[in-house]
């Protein structure tokens, strides 16, 4: 049992699944702002039926657990049911016990659509969801790496938005959760992407094993020396690739200048970087 609680990594986002909860029960379902999703989607039955928001998304979520565990691997799978379950729990422990807010609807969904979205992020880097609409757009980027996840949950999140505007008809609600939303998917790739942002150099030097010595033995990182040859020239170089995070790269610049100014450097931003010292390519 305590192997199988190990390899969880729910445990590990269940911090962001408590912020996820707490954003969604305290600011957008006090306030009737429909914030996209599964969750969204149970926040219109309970004004119509008066069904509670939890329960209401663990029904929801059992069709796409059935087609995830078909589908992808059953590990995370595993991860994302338990993650489903805390979050269904949470979502209707929390108003019971921490009071909500129902004031400013603007801020309602400022605050839920960054406390959900950090949330969200939090439980992605652990390499796990919450279920529903979390769930199909890490199908999809699992499918579509090039495809980012907040993106994603925007896309699905208005749909379901635009769905329930038609059938209550309340156009005001559905404007403030797409403030909300907009602010969650914002704060997601923030976070997810992030965290793994990170510069590359590409460095042409006569001096690059110095460079690379020095590279490994200040900052730590390791660089790949790459054979070039000049297009219009033919003469033969070497080239240094590096990758680094973007706090690092400062320490990169010093390294350069002070042990050859006349090298040419250069510097690209990183979307993402996996691997060695960054982050698991998952």
């Amino acid at each position: 049992m305590n192997v199988i609680l190990n390899k969880l990594k729910i445990l590990h986002g269940l911090p962001g699944i408590f912020i996820t909860a707490f954003g969604i029960s305290v600011f957008l379902v006090p306030n009737n702002i429909v914030g996209g999703g599964f969750s969204g989607i149970a926040t219109v039955l309970k004004q119509l039926l008066g069904t509670p928001v939890g329960v209401m998304v663990l029904v929801l979520n059992i069709p796409v657990f059935l087609f995830s565990f078909r589908t992808i691997d059953w590990k995370f799978s595993l991860n994302s049911l338990f993650g489903m379950t805390a979050l269904s729990v949470f979502l209707d422990v929390i108003p019971a016990i921490i009071p909500t807010y129902q004031g400013d609807k603007f801020l309602s969904a400022i605050f839920g659509g960054i406390l959900s979205g950090a949330g969200l992020g939090l439980v992605f880097l652990a390499g796990t969801s919450t279920g529903g609409v979390d769930l199909i757009a890490k199908l999809i980027n699992h499918k579509y790496p090039h495809l980012p996840i907040g993106r994603l949950i925007l896309i699905l999140d208005g749909t379901v938005i635009l769905m329930s505007a038609l059938v209550s008809g309340e156009i005001e609600s559905a404007l403030y959760a797409t403030v909300a939303i907009y602010s969650q998917s914002a704060v997601i790739d923030k976070i997810v992407y992030g965290a793994d942002r990170g510069k590359v150099f590409l460095i042409n030097s006569q001096k690059s094993a110095e460079i690379v010595s020095q590279i490994n033995s200040v900052i730590h990182r390791g660089a790949t020396l790459l054979c070039a040859q000049g297009a219009y020239t033919n003469t033969q170089t070497t080239l240094i690739l590096c990758a680094v995070r973007r706090h690092e790269a400062s320490d990169v610049m010093k390294i350069i200048k002070n042990t050859d100014k006349k090298a040419f450097t250069l510097t690209l931003d990183s979307g993402e970087i996996f691997g060695l010292g960054f982050r698991e390519n998952s």
